[in-house]
């Protein structure tokens, strides 16, 4: 095992020198590329530029439609979802596109106590969430690393009626091996942290001050959490800091590098772009803006060179957006969101001492009727976490497309958890439909499987998995 003071080599140099020149679409290569994408092997960094490159209408329909079966091969229709639960804002970083920073004295700043966070919770739990990631800005009170461990076994220990939070992911500053290991102790599910822009020269740019200022530090974060044993990490870049095409082939890389080295890359890749902040020049007019028409060819292009990774969408973007987004090879979105600490039991003040504005106001029940609607499996499944099946073990599963085999049963049982628990009447009959046309198409163990388990769930179990 190589010790932690190896980290990720980013070279930004041979980045460049992939982008450079003028751009090539060539139609022959394109479909080349495309053919081979469907072997589900993902994508070497040279077959990258030409598809970034591409305008032609019928060629980037081309790209899509790869894209659409590439996800459905591996993962099915499911989408899972999930809500942000920001603990706090407290923050000693100076990042210039994020209302959190240290400077910006207009915005009102609290920790959550333990009370506070079970009551979040409980609106979490009452609207039918089963999954969360936990948020913290980047500066903790007093009581440091132990205010996460509490606030994570606050979150696991909350009840609303029969119902409980089933798996904590966790978004948080970087840390040491040791509290890495720490953090793992506290069962969490995957650990998630951005590197903004690996873009070096923007990333000093947009980090004045603050400990998030020293690049290489959060650029070796995943190699240390992976070297305390946490088998699940998600990495991303925030879009528009730096050119989409040098952050996607960075992001590719950085992955590949967690694959090589612990023989399992992420297990989640996030794509957010940066959205309006309270008091940000920058948040406001990104310096490299990314377009809906750019951000379709990004979303595409990640699904075909990382087939097993989640590829995950915030409420950052709107809902026509992730409709767009869902169909190119999106894997989890949140719903009903809210970035600020609190701002779940404050209706009336939602985007109070919010992190960024939202692009997709809508709750919980009214995503999953859409996603029901257009053909998509609502899932609130945390099946492989509590299986095991994390990690390598994962990845030995997706590879030979056997996870849908846990996939889709899962997605349908705790959808129809929802359905009978917490849907109003037009999502339940939404949800009713969907049940029964995937059941029609579904084959073999997997159907079996399903209808096993549905059958448990309308018997009153709950939580049923396999």
């Amino acid at each position: 095992m190589p010790g932690p003071s190896e980290s990720f080599p980013l070279d930004a140099l041979s980045i460049d020198r992939l982008l450079e020149g003028p751009p090539s679409s060539d139609p022959v290569r394109v479909r080349e590329i495309l053919a081979r994408a469907r072997g589900l092997q993902g994508l070497a960094e040279a077959d990258l530029p030409p598809l970034m490159a591409l305008r032609d209408p019928g060629l980037l329909e081309e790209l899509f439609h790869t894209a659409r079966w590439v996800k459905e091969a591996i993962y099915g229709r499911r989408i899972v979802l999930f809500a942000p639960l920001y603990v706090s804002n407290l923050c000693g970083n100076e990042c210039l596109y994020c209302a959190f920073r240290a400077s910006n004295r207009t915005l009102p700043r609290r920790a959550l106590a333990e009370a506070e966070i079970a009551a979040e919770v409980r609106h979490l739990l009452a609207q039918g969430h089963k999954r969360v990631v936990l948020v913290a800005g980047e500066a903790y009170p007093e009581e440091g690393l132990d205010y996460i461990l509490k606030a994570i076994r606050t979150v696991y220990d909350t009840r609303e009626g029969a119902d409980s939070i089933r798996r904590v992911n966790v978004n948080i500053a970087p840390l040491e091996v040791d509290q890495f290991r720490r953090l793992g102790e506290a069962e969490i599910g995957t650990y998630q942290l951005f590197q903004e822009t690996y873009h070096r020269e923007t990333y000093t740019r947009m980090h004045p001050r603050g400990l998030k200022a020293d690049f290489d530090w959060r650029l070796g974060c995943m190699d240390r959490a992976m070297l305390a044993g946490i088998e699940d990490v998600g990495i991303g870049a925030l879009f528009g800091l730096h050119d989409w095409r040098f952050e996607l082939l960075a992001l590719l890389r950085h992955a590949r590098h967690l694959e090589q080295r612990f023989g399992c890359g992420p297990h989640t890749l996030s794509v957010p772009r940066i959205e309006p902040a309270a008091g940000s020049a920058t948040s406001a007019t990104p310096p490299f803006a990314v377009t809906d028409a750019d951000f379709r060819k990004l979303v595409a292009i990640l699904r075909l060179a990382v087939p097993y990774t989640g590829l995950i969408l915030s409420t950052r973007e709107r809902p026509e957006v992730r409709r767009e987004a869902l169909q190119l090879g999106i894997s989890q979105i949140s719903a009903g969101s809210r970035t600020n600490p609190g701002g779940y039991g404050k209706d009336d003040r939602a985007d109070e001492g919010a992190q960024f504005s939202l692009g997709d106001h809508r709750g919980l029940d009214e995503v999953v009727r859409d996603l029901a609607e257009s053909g998509f499996i609502p899932s609130f499944c945390t099946g492989c976490y509590r299986m095991g099946r994390t990690g390598a073990d994962f990845m030995d599963l997706a590879r030979p497309g056997e996870i849908k085999l846990h996939c889709q049963p899962n997605a349908l049982s705790t959808l129809q958890e929802f359905l009978e628990d917490h849907a109003s009447p037009a999502t339940r009959e939404a949800g009713r439909i969907l049940v029964r046309d995937s059941l029609a198409g579904m084959e073999g163990r997997a159907r079996a499987r399903a209808e096993a388990m549905l059958a448990q769930v309308a018997a009153g179990r709950r939580d049923v998995f396999c």
